[in-house]
């Protein structure tokens, strides 16, 4: 029999999977439960509604987002493109889970996670203009970081080194930044 961390790691695997399918409100914990082959009442011992484990999902990404802000706020001097890299890399490793995310707006609203989304827009745009940035800046840079994001959703059939050379070199241009060889 399953240790309880595996069977709360396959239902989070499972209701990913589903989630990002039909949709969280189209895909209820019986559902997850069936897929599983396991009772709903042993569902309910991991997690104790869907909106739960659609926090248990996504509250870790969002918690690497943040450490990698943080860590990115901590430097000196921030090179643009490195930081363009790292959030791509970021990006493309979470890309099944991001993509859940922006189909799933309403819900993550619902569970008070927009705002910090959001904020750290603000924060990149900091981080490469400073806290006063002008207009044409910050539209450039929500631009390159949407489109990086954008991209590994977009692309995920592309393989990953062609796909973050070509998504960060777009927003290198974006920026008005010449990119450098890596």
């Amino acid at each position: 029999m399953p240790r309880p961390s595996d069977t709360k790691q396959r239902i989070q695997e499972v209701a990913r999977e589903l989630f990002t399918q039909r949709g969280v409100q189209r895909t209820s914990l019986q559902d997850i439960a069936n897929q599983l082959n396991i009772t709903k009442p042993a569902l309910y011992y991991h997690f104790s509604s869907r909106e739960e484990l659609v926090r248990s999902i996504v509250e870790p990404v969002m918690d690497e987002e943040e450490e990698f802000l943080q860590g990115q706020e901590a430097l000196d001097r921030v090179e643009p493109q490195v930081l363009l890299e790292g959030y791509f890399d970021f990006h493309y490793r979470h890309r099944t889970v991001m993509r859940l995310m922006l189909g799933e707006l309403t819900t993550l609203a619902d569970l008070g996670l927009i705002d910090r989304a959001l904020g750290w827009r603000a924060r990149l745009v900091a981080l490469l203009y400073g806290p006063d940035p002008t207009l044409a800046q910050a539209t450039r840079a929500v631009i390159a970081f949407g489109g990086i994001q954008d991209c590994t959703i977009q692309f995920a059939d592309v393989p990953q080194d062609e796909l973050r050379r070509a998504a960060v070199n777009g927003a290198c241009a974006a920026l008005g930044i010449e990119p450098r060889e890596t």
